[in-house]
């Protein structure tokens, strides 16, 4: 500003000696020397009290934002550092009353301001302040001090201020505290377990919920490591966390056991961590604690262990496929080869094709009993179910098995219900059930054993039990004998075989039936019991249960059959089997030779392989049917595949029939005795 008014120096430049305390200053030591004081309320520089012009003389000397409010209107002086703090209201800040200044903050710091006026000195850290210092609302922070400032007399006559802006403090401790926030709350939400651990004695010092979660607590902070998981004394990682704070070397974990009472008085419960335990180094380089991080691997670990157990049981499984199928094929191929020398009498070639069908007959029922248990375990197979006596359909199942149990001495004991015991089920996979339980008591109990076998019904239920003194089974195979391809250990003398899928499919069909099967055994040589249950029916008759007509099949007039099939082994066997009963039958290894042929002889039955070589099945069964010569002649399926979706493709391609190989003698031969019965 211009010398507008009364100038502090002299006229010509000399400063008066009573104005010697606004020297130096820097900018606003100039302003004052300069300054028109006519406006202002504290008068000129040389009217101004001793005790202000101290005052002044202070803050323009100090390095320190500083300013003084005089007089009754607070007559506003400051010093250079405190320019920043004004902002665009320096210069004419200087000498104005002090609510003119900063009425933005008036009512923040106003009640300070009394106080120092009042005698009492005020000191505030951090104080929030709304500042309109560069044309617009500012967010800024103080920390200041407020003194009373006295005149000659000792009377309070303003207030000295010094203070610093601590915005920039703020804002960085804000933003820390935020980051800290932040990375806490990744820290807590973290999926790995997360530990820290201070001093020698492993303080925990802070834990995640991660870890709270593996632990079953949260109130791990404040204590040491072996205060807070006695439990886990022994196993090791004390001492671990030991060795990594004295050597100051990390130590990296995978899957290792770890036994702890996730709730107070638990039992131990076994969990797998993957870990590292990363030494925690102080400013002076020295291990100050350890950095705990890990994962919870206790489902990924039992998944990983029953991968390898079911990678197991399929090599087992595989192994014995492999031992169940050459047993039978041996004989077989031995009785071939003699029958193929020529040189056996009527009775040896008698026994070797008894061999031969015999053994042909165990191999088919092992394949039937891997494409059951298939179907069943993928919920393929529907129950024909019907109103049935159990004690019929356990007469069935013991008709099955009684060759077996006789050709080995058994003695068997029946105890059925003494009245007729309804269940509402499928007769043929119910005598399959029994009979798959009877089989196993047959084969494991040694020859000469006792077997038992015992209906009854109570309450709700129809209870099938079969008791044996044979082998019994071991404890560690026993919750799992249900399992598919479960098998107790082979032993030498122990050859029964067998592909471990019985008992599976007992367990399958009998829950398809609305029951259940139990297992007991006191152990290996002390026998064993199974026990079926299922739904009693307690309304509405008995079915009859009688088995069809029983005795050898219906004599039949000779047919004329043929037989396609690109085995030319098996078809000339079938070829030779229904010659045998009388039939004209002709053979033919291909469709198209096929078809030729049928339309010069018009064979009455067709049975046709699904796999040929120049087409399929499917397409030769069509082919046939649109032959005027062929109409009413009857198609049968002869097929490796007896899925229901299999047997769906067949009917719509105008097969009559659908026989899974090998083929069943007795089915075929009353397929020829259902087409005699209509012929003219």
């Amino acid at each position: 500003m211009t010398n507008s008014g009364t100038a502090v120096g002299t006229q010509d430049g000399a400063e008066e000696p009573s104005l010697r305390f606004l020297s130096g200053g820097g900018e606003v030591g100039a302003l004052m020397r300069s300054q028109d004081w006519s406006r202002s309320p504290l008068g000129e520089p040389s009217t101004w009290p001793p005790a202000l012009r101290s005052i002044v003389s202070l803050m323009l000397g100090s390095g320190f934002p500083m300013f003084c409010a005089w007089g009754k209107d607070l007559g506003f002086l400051y010093n250079d550092p405190y320019i920043p703090v004004l902002g665009d209201k320096h210069p004419a800040a200087l000498g104005a009353p002090f609510h003119a200044i900063w009425s933005e903050i008036w009512d923040d710091i106003h009640p300070l301001i009394e106080r120092a006026l009042g005698g009492q000195a005020t000191y505030v850290e951090k104080l929030p302040l709304v500042m309109r210092r560069h044309g617009y609302d500012e967010q800024t922070w103080f920390t200041f001090s407020y003194s009373p400032a006295r005149d000659d007399n000792g009377e309070v006559a303003g207030m000295h201020c010094a203070c610093v802006e601590v915005t920039g403090q703020v804002l960085a401790e804000r933003y820390r505290d935020e980051e800290n926030k932040r990375l806490m709350t990744l820290f807590e939400q973290a999926p790995g377990i997360i530990a820290v651990l201070r001093g020698p004695k492993h303080l925990f010092e802070i834990t995640n919920k991660s870890y709270n979660d593996l632990i079953g607590r949260s109130d791990l902070v404040g204590k040491t490591a072996r205060e807070a998981l006695p439990e886990v004394e022994g196993q090791g990682f004390f001492e671990l966390l030991d060795q990594v704070y004295i050597s100051g070397e990390p130590f990296v974990g995978h899957a290792v056991p770890l036994d702890v009472a996730r709730e107070p008085g638990a039992p131990l419960e076994r969990r797998y961590l993957d870990f590292i335990y990363q030494p925690i180094r102080d400013a002076a380089g020295n291990v100050a604690g350890i950095f705990v991080e890990g994962s919870d691997m206790t489902v990924r670990k039992q998944v990983e262990d029953e991968l390898r157990a079911a990678n197991r049981q399929k090599d087992q499984f595989l192994a014995m496929l492999a031992h169940e199928l050459r047993n039978p094929l041996a004989p077989i191929t031995t009785a071939a080869q003699l029958l193929k020398l020529g040189t056996l009498d009527a009775k040896g070639v008698r026994n070797a094709s008894e061999i031969i069908a015999r053994q042909a007959e165990h191999m088919t029922d092992l394949v039937n009993d891997l494409l059951d248990v298939s179907r069943v375990t993928r919920g393929l197979v529907t129950l024909e179910k019907e109103e049935l006596d159990v004690n019929a359909v356990v007469a069935g199942a013991l008709e099955q098995v009684r060759p077996l149990i006789e050709s080995k001495r058994h003695s068997l004991t029946m105890q059925l219900s003494g009245e007729p015991v309804h269940v509402m089920g499928d007769r043929t996979r119910l005598v399959q059930v029994l009979s798959n339980i009877l089989n196993n008591a047959a084969k494991y109990t040694p020859s000469g054993g006792e077997i038992v076998m015992q209906v009854s019904a109570p309450g709700d239920q129809v209870v099938v039990c079969v008791t044996d003194n044979g082998i019994g089974i071991e404890p560690e195979v026993l919750p799992y004998i249900f399992d598919l391809f479960t098998q107790a250990e082979r032993t030498p003398d122990r050859s029964q075989g067998g592909l471990g899928i019985g008992l599976a499919l007992v367990k399958s069909l009998a829950t398809l039936h609305g029951g259940s099967v139990e297992a007991r055994s006191k152990g290996p040589g002390q026998g064993s019991q199974f026990e079926i249950r299922i739904p009693r029916l307690h309304a509405g008759t008995a079915a009859p249960g009688e088995a069809d007509g029983e005795g050898g099949a219906a004599q039949v007039e000779p047919l004329r059959v043929m037989v396609v099939d690109d085995n030319q082994d098996a078809a000339q066997m079938l070829a030779m089997l229904l010659e045998v009963q009388g039939h004209a039958v002709s053979v033919e290894y291909d469709g198209r030779g096929a078809l030729q042929r049928a339309r010069l002889e018009r064979p009455q039955v067709m049975l046709l392989d699904i796999g040929l070589p120049d087409t399929d099945g499917y397409a030769l069964a069509r082919k046939l049917r649109a032959l005027p010569e062929l109409a009413g002649a009857t198609l049968v399926a002869l097929t490796g595949y007896g899925q229901d979706d299999d047997r769906r493709q067949a009917e719509e391609a105008g097969f009559d029939h659908h026989l899974v190989k090998p083929a069943d003698l007795a089915q075929v031969g009353e397929i020829l005795a259902s087409v005699q019965g209509k012929a003219p």
